[in-house]
């Protein structure tokens, strides 16, 4: 799988892997702003914007491998390795899978743990209806979950930007990833062998996956640090870029500095 992906900067290797349902585009202000300390890489997850399409289920490792298959192609053995929501599950999946390619994790509004049954259901009923050509229906109703009240206010137009990356996506990816996120395992006995450096980053207002599961992730990652952005919700980096790259700069030098092989 030739994952298509956004490139910028030189230097360590930084991987940033997008939530559901989006694609590579949610981190242009990651590309633009971090491309002074690192090596920005931004894939279109297997059947998200550019990519080639899903099959009937996208498991969260088969995303994981696709990832480590661009790593091998572009030559980069080596390198922190971030997720937003979905993206961080994927993450998770790529340290399970490929320590010896991490360097660093960086978490960003996601959880550890699966899905319980009522949330198995719901991505069911959203894969369905995704290929009963609902993703107009879908993508209107999830832009409210996305971001915070507070950021639809102080930036107008984020949401119609959100809106439009959610809508462009296929039906079939949106179901492939929705089975795949309900199919994912418990990564929590994970968190405590990850001996790498660790950032996880959440928002004070994401009501989808709240703060204190965040706290409790870091919590269990024997090299963590946790950053709240205040106001913030679910799109941390889109919301707040100033604060989300601050952290994640300030996390960079932190591994550069200690030399983590």
């Amino acid at each position: 799988m030739d994952l298509h992906y956004g490139e910028a900067g030189t230097g360590l290797p930084l991987v940033l892997l997008h939530g559901f349902p989006l694609d590579h585009t949610l981190w242009f202000p990651q590309l633009e702003s971090l491309a002074g300390v690192a090596r920005v890489i931004a894939p279109d997850l297997r059947g998200f914007g550019r990519s080639p399409e899903a099959s009937a289920t996208t498991a969260m490792e088969v995303h994981a491998q696709d990832v480590k298959q661009l790593l091998d192609r572009i030559g980069i053995t080596r390198a922190v390795v971030g997720g937003l929501s979905m993206g961080g599950y994927v993450a998770l999946a790529f340290a399970e899978m490929y320590p010896e390619m991490l360097q660093g994790l960086i978490l960003c509004n996601t959880r550890a743990v699966a899905d319980g049954e009522a949330a198995r259901r719901r991505r069911e009923i959203t894969a369905l209806k995704a290929l009963d050509g609902g993703v107009p229906e879908l993508s209107r109703n999830m832009v409210g979950q996305l971001i915070s009240i507070h950021s639809a206010k102080a930036q107008p137009g984020l949401d119609r930007l959100v809106e439009a990356m959610l809508i462009r996506q296929s039906a079939s990816a949106w179901a492939a990833s929705s089975r795949g996120m309900a199919i994912r395992p418990d990564r929590t006995p994970l968190l405590a062998k990850l001996q790498v450096p660790a950032l996880v980053i959440t928002g004070s207002r994401d009501t989808l996956i709240l703060p204190a599961e965040s706290e409790a992730m870091a919590a269990k990652l024997p090299h963590a640090e946790l950053v709240v952005i205040p106001d913030v919700g679910h799109l941390s980096n889109l919301e707040a870029p100033s604060a989300f790259n601050a952290a994640v700069r300030k996390f960079l030098h932190c591994v550069v500095r200690t030399g983590v092989q």
